[in-house]
C-alpha cells in the first residue's frame, strides 16, 4: 500500500487520543498501567487475528439492540446472513477492514509516496525510553499471550536500565519531511542498520514510556501527546502508546493507514478492561528469571550523527511554531443540546464559526471529518459545516439586528440542515472524494487534468482553514491534531455529557489559537444565552 505524502510535517497527519486517568490513584503507576495497557492491547490484537473480535455495530435504536439478545440472535445466524438478522434489530454492522492496520504496521518513508508495510505474524513489542530502543516478545511461538508477570518483568527491566541513556535520538528523524527522512534511512540501511530498523517495523506497535509528568497541566499534555520533542518517538509506527511518569496515558497515531472508528474501539476496549479488570496490581510481584528483553544498537556515523542533530533543531523550530489552546466550556453539554432539540455537534460547528468570524469577519473552508464505515473499506467523507445558513445566523449574531427567538430559529434551520449533511455524508452522497478519485483516475490513465481542478474555487474550497474532527467517549480526556494549512486551525473537539472541549492549534505566525479560544469563548455563551432564553 502506497500513501501520498504531500504533507510533511508530524501533526499535520497524527492524531492524539488521551485516556482519563484511572480513578484508582494507586494503578496510575507508570510500570503498572504500561502493563495493563500492554496486555489488553495484546489480547485485543489476538481477538482480531482469531476473528473473534466482536464486530462494530452502529445501533439506531440501543436499547432495543444494545442487548444480550442482540448477541444471541446474530451470532447463531451463518455469516452471510447476519446482516439481515442485524438489520432486522434496526442495527448496522461497519467495515472493519481498518482494524488490521492497527498491528505489526509502519509507514515507510520512500521518495514521493511513502509505503505501508504490515506484519501478521508479529509476536514481538517495541518500547522507547530515553531516546533507547528495547524488544521483547509478548507471544510464544504458538501465539499464546505470555504471562502477565513475565510482562511486568520485562517493562521493569527497561524502566530500571541503568545503562547510559542514548545519546543520539534516532527518532527524531521521523519528525523531518519525509522526502528527506527516505533518503536518511536509505543510508541507515545501507550502513548496517537494516536489521535493527526491520524489527521497528515489524514490531506490534509501539510502547513509550515518558520522565514527563503531566498532573492537570492541559497544555503540557496536549503538546506532550501531539509532538513533544521528538527524542522519544517513532512516528511512522501505525500507533504509539505513550505513558507518563505519573500514568497520563494515550494514543498518538499515525492517520493514513486509518481513522478514527478502529482506534476509538481500540481505545474505549483499553480503557475499559485495564480500570475495571487489570491483569496486573499493586502487590504484584514480575517475574525476573525470563527476561527476553533486547536493547537495539544502531551504527552511527558521523553523516547519520549529523542527521539527527539537524532533524532535532528543526523540529524544535517546528514545535516552538505550534500554539497549541484549549477551552472547556461547561455553560452547555451534550445531553442539554438534545433537551433543546439541536445537535450537539452542530452547536459546537456553530461556534467554531462564530468565532472565526468575529475574528476575521469572513467565512472560511472548513472541513469536519464523517466516516463512511457503513460501506466495504469505508474510510471518511468531508462534511462542510459552514453554509449559508450558519452564515447567516453569525451574522445575524454580530449584527444585533435580530431577537433571540428569531436568532433561536435560524439555529434550529442550521441544526437540521447539519444532521442532513452528515446523513448525506455518512451514505455515501458527498462530493468531496468523488471529485477527488476522478482526478485520480485521469491521473493514473495519462488523461489530461481537467481545469476545473486548478480553478480558484477549486483550490478555495479544498483549504481547510478549519480543520475539525471529534471522537468522542466517556474514556476520552482529550484529542487533538495540528493544522492543515499555514494560516489555518485544527480543532479536535467533544460534546461530553457534563461540558464542551476542544483543543485548538495554529500556527504562531498566521494566528494565535488562545485568541480563537476566547472568541470561542464568546460563542459559546452567545449560544447558550440564546439556547436558555
Amino acid at each position: 500500500m502506497t500513501v501520498d505524502t504531500r504533507r510533511y510535517n508530524t501533526a499535520y497527519w497524527l492524531f492524539i487520543i488521551v485516556f482519563q486517568y484511572d480513578k484508582k490513584p494507586e494503578y496510575n503507576n507508570q510500570l503498572l498501567r504500561a502493563t495493563n495497557l500492554l496486555i489488553t492491547a495484546v489480547r485485543f490484537m489476538n481477538s482480531l487475528r482469531d476473528q473473534i473480535l466482536e464486530p462494530e455495530v452502529f445501533h439506531l435504536q440501543p436499547k432495543k439492540s444494545n442487548t444480550p439478545l442482540f448477541r444471541k440472535v446474530t451470532g447463531f445466524l451463518p455469516e452471510s446472513l447476519s446482516w439481515y438478522g442485524a438489520y432486522l434489530f434496526k442495527a448496522f454492522p461497519l467495515d472493519m477492514s481498518q482494524f488490521s492496520g492497527l498491528f505489526g504496521a509502519t509507514r515507510i518513508p520512500l521518495p514521493n509516496k511513502d509505503k505501508i508495510i504490515r506484519d501478521p505474524t508479529s509476536r514481538h513489542i517495541l518500547v522507547q525510553r530515553n531516546g533507547s530502543f528495547y524488544i521483547f516478545d509478548v507471544l510464544d511461538k504458538d501465539g499464546n499471550l505470555l504471562p502477565p508477570s513475565e510482562m511486568l518483568g520485562n517493562l521493569s527491566q527497561i524502566v530500571n536500565d541503568n545503562s547510559q541513556k542514548s545519546q543520539y535520538h534516532l527518532g527524531v528523524l521521523t519528525c523531518q519531511n519525509r522526502d528527506k527522512w527516505a533518503m536518511q534511512r536509505r543510508y541507515l540501511e545501507e550502513n548496517g542498520n537494516k536489521e535493527a530498523l526491520h524489527k521497528i517495523d515489524s514490531a506490534i506497535f509501539n510502547l513509550i514510556l515518558d520522565d514527563e509528568n503531566i498532573k492537570d497541566d492541559k497544555h503540557k499534555l496536549l503538546k506532550h501527546f501531539l509532538h513533544g520533542d521528538g527524542l522519544n518517538r517513532w512516528f511512522d509506527k501505525s500507533f504509539s502508546l505513550i505513558v507518563t511518569q505519573d500514568g497520563c496515558s494515550g494514543v498518538n497515531f499515525e492517520h493514513s493507514w486509518g481513522d478514527g472508528v478502529a482506534v476509538l474501539r481500540f481505545f474505549q476496549e483499553l480503557y475499559t478492561e485495564t480500570t475495571t479488570k487489570p491483569f496486573v496490581h499493586p502487590d504484584s510481584k514480575p517475574i525476573n528469571n525470563n527476561i527476553t528483553v533486547k536493547k537495539l544498537e544502531f551504527q552511527l556515523d558521523d553523516k547519520a550523527i549529523q542527521f539527527i542533530e539537524n532533524a532535532k533543531r528543526e523540529y524544535k523550530e517546528w514545535c516552538d511554531s505550534l500554539s497549541i489552546d484549549y477551552i472547556l466550556y461547561e455553560g452547555l453539554n451534550k445531553e442539554a443540546c438534545k433537551k433543546l432539540k439541536v445537535s450537539p455537534d452542530c452547536i459546537m460547528q456553530l461556534g467554531f464559526q462564530a468565532a472565526y468570524h468575529l475574528l476575521h469577519g469572513k467565512y472560511v473552508g472548513t472541513y469536519e471529518s464523517c466516516s463512511t464505515s457503513a460501506f466495504k473499506h469505508g474510510r471518511t467523507e468531508t462534511m462542510r459545516p459552514c453554509t449559508e445558513k450558519t452564515k447567516l445566523f453569525c451574522d445575524s449574531l454580530h449584527s444585533n439586528n435580530l431577537s433571540k427567538g428569531e436568532l433561536r430559529s435560524i439555529m434550529q434551520e442550521c441544526s437540521a440542515y447539519h444532521t442532513e449533511l452528515v446523513k448525506q455524508a455518512s451514505m455515501g452522497q458527498g462530493f468531496d472524494r468523488h471529485l477527488f478519485a476522478l482526478m485520480k483516475v485521469a491521473e493514473e490513465n495519462n488523461m489530461s487534468r481537467p481545469e476545473f481542478y486548478d480553478s480558484y474555487e477549486y483550490k478555495y474550497l479544498n483549504k481547510s482553514v478549519l480543520s475539525t474532527s471529534t471522537l468522542s467517549a466517556p474514556s476520552v480526556m482529550a484529542g487533538g491534531f495540528g493544522p492543515v494549512a499555514k494560516e489555518g486551525f485544527g480543532i479536535g473537539y467533544s460534546a461530553f455529557p457534563d461540558k464542551l472541549g476542544a483543543a485548538v492549534t495554529s500556527y504562531k505566525a498566521h494566528n494565535d489559537s488562545s485568541q480563537f479560544i476566547e472568541a470561542l469563548q464568546r460563542s459559546f455563551t452567545d449560544i447558550t444565552d440564546i439556547l436558555s432564553g
